[in-house]
């Protein structure tokens, strides 16, 4: 697992590639599921998991998350890291690092990411309120919704580093073949 402890990861270097990600909003009652298109464009709701009072890389939540894993072939999963708006460790930050670390133990091979998730909570609440759902029915999907949120936060910076990686390896090779700024190609007009 990536980064316990010293705060939020970061989509970089060691990017797994194309491929499914699971996002991951962990609560002290329930786990909302997310995954993203095989391209990681989009992020959208899977389930939400009932918290288990057994913890450890046996217990049901753990359990039903790795066979969700499993199920999607996720080459990374991104759990949503819920620090103060400070930027402060609380117990939420800590219940959702053992549960990584719980998750790591039984899946193994799948990189964990920790994603910074200061208010998905707070903005999937007020979202599916102005919707028009009711708070009665609200729980469960506000588990998965905020779980959406953080994967597609992930998503959106992958995205945005990928892009800003592929221009700076381009200007680079320009300069390297001395072909910065001019147009090394002929270009032929019909007229």
């Amino acid at each position: 697992m990536a980064n316990l402890g010293r705060g939020p990861d970061r989509p970089g270097v060691d990017d797994p590639g194309r491929g499914r990600r699971i996002g991951i909003d962990v609560g002290s009652v329930r786990i909302g599921i997310a995954s993203s298109d095989p391209d990681g464009v989009l992020a959208t709701p899977v389930e939400t998991v009932p918290r288990s009072k057994i913890k450890g890389p046996d217990a049901p939540d753990v359990v039903r998350v790795a066979e969700i894993v499993a199920e999607y072939e996720a080459v990374e999963i991104v759990i949503g890291l819920p620090r103060t708006l400070r930027g402060e460790r609380g117990s939420a930050v800590d219940a959702a690092e053992k549960f990584g670390r719980s998750l790591h133990r039984r899946l193994g091979d799948v990189p964990i990411r920790m994603a910074d998730e200061r208010l998905t909570t707070v903005s999937a609440s007020r979202a599916l309120r102005d919707s028009g759902v009711r708070a009665k029915n609200q729980r469960s999907v506000i588990d998965q919704a905020a779980a959406v949120a953080i994967l597609q936060g992930w998503l959106d910076e992958r995205r945005a580093v990928s892009t800003r990686g592929a221009a700076d390896r381009a200007v680079s090779d320009d300069a390297v073949s001395g072909h910065a700024g001019t147009n090394s190609g002929s270009t032929e007009v019909d007229e």
